[in-house]
């Protein structure tokens, strides 16, 4: 039986990574927007705290089960910045682009070697908006920063994230490739084990 759980994202990329990452499981996501639910102000300090609220906000608001992931990129040489500031790095709203770019500005002066950073990834599932004992899982996938944009694949900051095993940024893999690397695919793949040994579908 496949269990229906809202997503607790209206971000494209994020859908298009999650959608394409279920179809090995036994797993339907729908993402919230299809469900009219409202955006809520991530007011966390952790990737985890934030997780928590956007699921329990997707739950209350559809009586379904809600999954989450709150994720972002993480700076050596900016003493982990962006972090979960990632998607709003250059402000609200600001773009993936614009974003990237404030990035690459901050970075300029920094030497290829300290150049390092990683991707977090943080996943929560709550059976319920009460649920006392949500899952979590995480994921986390290393890197360096490019100095320039290379690729067209992805989403965020991609086209900047050099994945040293492959010799190519984020953006240059395929789907596939990327999913099987990836911080988020990590996170998931140990969401759905959970989600096996907890009994919570079939």
């Amino acid at each position: 039986m496949t269990q229906s759980i809202v997503l607790a994202s209206g971000n494209p990329g994020k859908i298009r990574e999650f959608t394409q990452l279920v179809t090995e499981f036994q797993l339907k996501i729908i993402p919230q927007t299809i469900l009219n639910v409202s955006e809520v102000e991530e007011t966390g300090l952790s990737f985890v705290e934030n997780a928590i609220i956007k699921a329990r906000h997707a739950a209350q608001q559809t009586g379904l089960p809600a999954m989450s992931d709150d994720s972002g990129i993480e700076v050596d040489a900016l003493a982990g910045a962006p972090g979960i500031y990632s998607a709003r790095f250059a402000g609200i709203g600001a773009t993936d682009e614009r974003n990237l770019e404030l990035l690459l500005e901050k970075m300029q002066d920094v030497p290829d070697e300290q150049r390092t950073g990683r991707y977090h990834c943080v996943i929560v599932y709550m059976h319920h908006p009460n649920d006392p004992m949500p899952l979590i899982c995480q994921g986390s996938w290393e890197g360096q920063i490019l100095r320039e944009p290379v690729g067209s694949n992805g989403f965020g900051y991609d086209p900047i994230f050099y994945v040293p095993t492959h010799h190519c940024s984020s953006a240059e893999l395929s789907p596939e490739i990327k999913n099987q690397l990836s911080h988020r695919g990590q996170a998931l793949r140990a969401l759905h084990a959970a989600l096996l040994a907890n009994r919570h579908i079939a």
